[in-house]
């Protein structure tokens, strides 16, 4: 590069830092992180009019939870619960029975034989006893305190969460007497039934049940609590249902979340980044339906249920679970391909975008969006992360299937044509576009090492070798070109607006443009308040792109640049206005937690910050990106390559790093590199 271009350059990333910092530095928390580092926490202190959304999910249910305070103080909980496996005709992506329940639909809670007033919505009424909301706490488990009576008479824990294992979710009410006498607390009796219609079922009408449990007029000393629980349960056989233990459902679901915190855990020195992380492990690995079909994880959202994407499911999240070590997540992820698995055909006819309704019916709606591109290179990365040499054999000829696929629908260009892409026709995507082109060229390279560690014959190693050559130059040819103003990537052929998805090539290790690239990406003709825009000059964002874009600049060893960004993405999405997880798109679907995406965002760190590429089923490089002002940063407990074992990079000069690899506590490899080298771990 010559010294005036490079001069040019340095400017233009000064004007466009200049240009964002007042965005960057612009964030007005709402919550903050708990000593324990894996909880939020909302304290109210007059920070109203306010309302948010999250969502929960064990294996039958989901809990989605709108909640909030008006203007004036007045709360508000509604929910909805969504039972997967409980379909109804006709067959569709949403199928599934859910039900809305709002704080009106509670049975009525009395303190000292008044009405305690939890719905607020038409104004506190005489004699009644206020209920005043005082803070909320997110962790896995949704808790609201708040405070009952004037003077106050108890204070009350509510919790809501759904079951690990049963289509149930609950909401335990706990009272703690903090007068100096004793008081009455008392919840009414209350047991409603919904029942589906026969006709539309399927295999028989379904019941959802809202009941209390264990109502009645309790005594409590001074200081003493008691609790009270409400539950929603789906059946199709109510009279045999097992009985139902509210704090026992707690425990497990605190056991559940617990369990997931303590696989692949961040450790570095910015708090929000290691909360983020805790969180998006969370949502990433909850979502996970126990179907007929066998474990599918879903994407969720109030729509997305007992179904597995090209994308969401074989592209995003199981490359991360191949690094997580969560039993359940890895056979969902085997699950998903084994699926897919079963549409392959001697005709190479497009396999379906989407496998719906437990597994039985298939949506194809956006035609061939490149899913083959899709699944191969999750498949690939999954099989090889995994490190379990059974596994990818069973992968192996999905993964050659698709390959094939791609080579089939090659046009004169020497890239790959598609109807669509991953946003469906939501945006124009040509003839060809860069995002099935980049996933297939990280799918070639991923596959001839696989194949070599499968001993497949080395022509089938160099065949994939050379097609993958010949497609980086192509995609080179084809995409390349100057946009509004920056030499980076025509999104399709004609294209000529900016968009999103030009930070995919980074993320495949292509960086040839990668300074005009980071330079687009970080302009304000796409980087908004929430990320990037999916095309300059429109409102519309889905996470997913921030979330690879992110990942691609740290690959592309722009650390600094990628760390001021992920750390406004952080904080904003975790201790913002909608917390605590990433979300999928807006305007459409309101910024749903989509758990896909939360996997996404962990995959910053595995792949980006700690730069591990798989290349064998016990061996992987090693490019950690260790930010300037950092002496340390570690993942622990990471389960993949056959192992499981941690791994530190620490700051030894300026420019030398110390990359540690530590089983059962001790450090067996050390390796000292230059920074910015890749360095091949085996273990």
């Amino acid at each position: 590069m010559s010294i005036k271009k490079s001069s040019c350059l340095i400017i233009f990333y000064f004007l466009i830092l200049t240009a964002n910092a007042q965005l960057l530095s612009g964030q007005n928390n709402r919550w903050h992180i708990q000593n324990d580092g894996s909880s939020i926490r909302w304290d109210i202190n007059g920070k109203i009019p306010h309302e948010d959304h999250i969502e929960m999910s064990g294996e039958k249910v989901s809990l989605w939870v709108k909640y909030g305070l008006d203007s004036v103080g007045r709360s508000s909980v509604n929910r909805t619960l969504v039972f997967p496996t409980f379909r109804v005709l006709p067959v569709s992506t949403r199928s599934h029975i859910s039900y809305f329940f709002s704080d009106n639909d509670l049975p009525r809670f009395y303190i000292n034989n008044r009405l305690l007033q939890l719905d607020l919505s038409k104004g506190r009424k005489t004699g009644n006893l206020p209920y005043v909301v005082k803070s909320i706490t997110q962790g896995g488990i949704m808790r609201i305190y708040a405070e009952g009576g004037t003077p106050t008479l108890a204070k009350i824990e509510r919790s809501f969460f759904p079951s690990v294992n049963r289509p149930l979710a609950l909401e335990n009410f706990t009272f703690t007497n903090v007068t100096h006498e004793a008081i009455t607390v008392s919840m009414e009796y209350l047991k409603k039934e919904i029942r589906t219609n026969p006709e539309r079922s399927t295999p028989v009408a379904h019941s959802v049940m809202m009941a209390s449990f264990e109502d009645g007029t309790r005594t409590l000393e001074p200081g003493a609590t008691t609790t009270f629980s409400v539950y929603y349960l789906a059946s199709n056989t109510l009279q045999k249902e097992t009985p139902i233990h509210p704090q026992q459902e707690e425990q497990k679901r605190e056991e559940r979340v617990n369990a997931i915190l303590n696989l692949l855990q961040l450790e570095t020195p910015e708090t929000v980044l290691n909360t983020a992380f805790n969180f998006a492990k969370i949502r990433a690995t909850e979502s996970i339906f126990k179907t007929k079909g066998g474990y599918m994880h879903a994407p969720g959202g109030l729509s997305y249920y007992a179904a597995v994407w090209a994308n969401d499911q074989a592209e995003y999240i199981n490359p991360f679970f191949g690094f997580l070590g969560d039993s359940i997540a890895n056979l969902s992820a085997m699950n998903t391909y084994r699926l897919f698995a079963e549409y392959m055909n001697p005709e190479y006819k497009p396999l379906p975008s989407s496998i719906i309704a437990e597994g039985i019916s298939t949506w194809q709606g956006a035609k061939d969006r490149g899913d083959a591109a899709m699944i191969a290179y999750g498949a690939s990365r999954y099989a090889l992360t995994f490190g379990n040499i059974d596994s990818a054999r069973k992968l192996w000829p999905l993964i050659k299937w698709c390959l094939h696929y791609n080579q089939t629908k090659m046009n004169n260009a020497g890239v790959v044509a598609s109807d669509s892409d991953e946003l469906e026709g939501r945006f124009p995507s040509g003839k060809a576009n860069l995002s099935t082109n980049s996933l297939y060229y990280d799918a070639l390279v991923s596959s001839a090492m696989l194949a070599q560690n499968l001993d497949e014959p080395f022509a089938a190693v160099k065949l994939y070798q050379q097609q993958a050559a010949a497609l980086k130059k192509n995609i080179e040819k084809y995409f390349g070109g100057n946009v509004q103003g920056f030499d980076t990537y025509k999104y399709y052929e004609d294209n000529d607006v900016l968009r999103a998805w030009i930070c995919l090539p980074l993320t495949m290790g292509i960086l040839d443009r990668k300074d005009a690239t980071i330079a687009a990406l970080f302009s304000p003709k796409l980087w908004t308040a929430d990320g990037l825009a999916t095309e300059a000059g429109k409102e519309t964002f889905w996470d997913r792109s921030t979330l690879y874009a992110l990942r691609g600049v740290l690959q592309a060893g722009e650390t600094e640049k990628a760390m001021a960004y992920l750390k406004y993405y952080s904080n904003r999405r975790l201790l913002g206005e909608h917390v605590p997880y990433p979300v999928e798109a807006y305007p459409e679907g309101n910024q749903r937690h989509l758990s896909a995406e939360s996997g996404l965002y962990c995959r910053i760190y595995t792949e980006g910050l700690f730069g591990m590429r798989p290349t064998g089923f016990s061996s992987f490089d090693c490019t950690p990106r260790l930010p300037k002002n950092w002496s340390q940063m570690s993942l622990k407990n990471i389960h993949s390559f056959g192992r499981v074992f941690s791994l530190t990079v620490n700051r030894v000069s300026a420019d030398k790093l110390k990359i540690s690899v530590q089983q059962n506590g001790e450090s067996f490899k050390e390796y000292m590199i230059e920074e910015g080298v890749t360095k091949q771990i085996i273990l």
